[in-house]
């Protein structure tokens, strides 16, 4: 039986970001703490594009590969225009001399417009990264994000009318989001259709509406398990739609981890969903076999995370027959079941 392997999280050229953290944002969401995740304090946007166009010469002039930038850590459309179109000419200027191959940047479903996107098209923008975090009203009227399911379903398909790449973001575990809810978030992403996901389950960072919440013992956040067994889960639903997820969970950097006081993270969170959603991809191929398996050949490129964070996948195979005496490597690009 030979069959392909699921889709690589990320397949994208490196993003250089350029952060604006809280620009452009209309109000503080309950649990956020850009400082803190973008490691990038908050400051003018006249000071942010100095540093950006520095960083720009700087590459150019080492003479880097390409890049995609990514404007991240505010609202970017929800900027003053004068604004986007200085960052977005600043760009195309170094997509002219080919060191800049694509640009994208993260808003708000609230924050796009039809006629607001087909203008920073012409500009070169290219991929729009929407924070939907849930479709769930109640959620969303929670967490104080300001908008409702049927704005966020819009936003989308905004995106998608301008001619531009749509990307998700999902945010599960907010106050009162249960993982059943997050199968419907993640459902209904689906269908609309995007190029890409990121998931990002809930942590309560410091200083946020979250962590008094928290404090308080008002919420509790998911446990890395849960979490984990969520992702895998949603990760597995985005295999079939061909959908790519390109991160999952909050980056394990310095000066990040320091600032969350609670909440589902681990510094191999995603090799930990990719590995317990790879054992029903294959298990379900091994049991369509109607024996015990013999051999299966498969793929390098899923070959640290095939038995799972530490080993832990390795009795889920081994109750199916498939041990790891069965199990080899190969160059070849898709898995070979004997």
């Amino acid at each position: 039986m030979i069959f392909s392997p699921p889709l690589p999280h990320d397949v994208s050229p490196r993003i250089l970001p350029v952060f604006t953290p809280f620009a452009g944002c209309p109000n503080r969401c309950l649990y956020c703490a850009q400082q803190a995740q973008t490691g990038h304090a908050e400051q003018g946007l006249g000071i942010v594009f100095e540093q950006f166009e520095r960083d720009l010469e700087k590459r150019f002039a080492g003479g880097g590969s390409p890049v995609e930038l990514g404007f991240y850590g505010g609202t970017f459309t929800a900027l003053p225009e004068q604004w986007i179109e200085r960052f977005l000419l600043l760009a195309a200027r170094y997509r002219e001399q080919g060191m800049v191959c694509g640009v994208r940047c993260s808003t708000r479903p609230d924050a796009v417009s039809l006629p607001l996107l087909e203008r920073l098209k012409a500009l070169g923008l290219d991929t729009v990264e929407l924070g939907i975090q849930t479709f769930d009203d109640a959620v969303l009227s929670k967490s104080l994000r300001g908008y409702a399911k049927d704005v966020a379903i819009e936003g989308c398909r905004i995106v998608q009318d301008a001619g531009m790449t749509l990307g998700i973001q999902l945010l599960p575990g907010l106050p009162g989001h249960t993982t059943a809810m997050f199968r419907d978030d993640v459902a209904l992403a689906c269908s609309l259709e995007p190029a890409f996901m990121r998931l990002y389950p809930c942590v309560v960072f410091k200083g946020t509406g979250l962590a008094r919440l928290y404090e308080r013992g008002e919420y509790t956040p998911w446990s890395l398990g849960a979490a984990v067994d969520a992702c895998a889960e949603a990760l597995r639903q985005t295999w079939k739609h061909g959908i790519r997820v390109i991160r999952m969970g909050i980056a394990h950097d310095v000066g990040v981890t320091d600032q969350i006081l609670a909440g589902p993270m681990h510094p191999a969170f995603g090799s930990m969903v990719r590995g317990r959603a790879l054992v029903p991809y294959i298990l379900r191929r091994v049991d369509a076999l109607k024996r015990a398996p013999k051999l299966l050949m498969a793929p390098q490129s899923v070959r640290g995370e095939f038995w799972g964070y530490k080993g832990e996948c390795k009795s889920l195979y081994a109750a199916s027959g498939l041990t790891t005496d069965k199990v080899q490597w190969w160059n070849a690009p898709f898995f070979c079941l004997l």
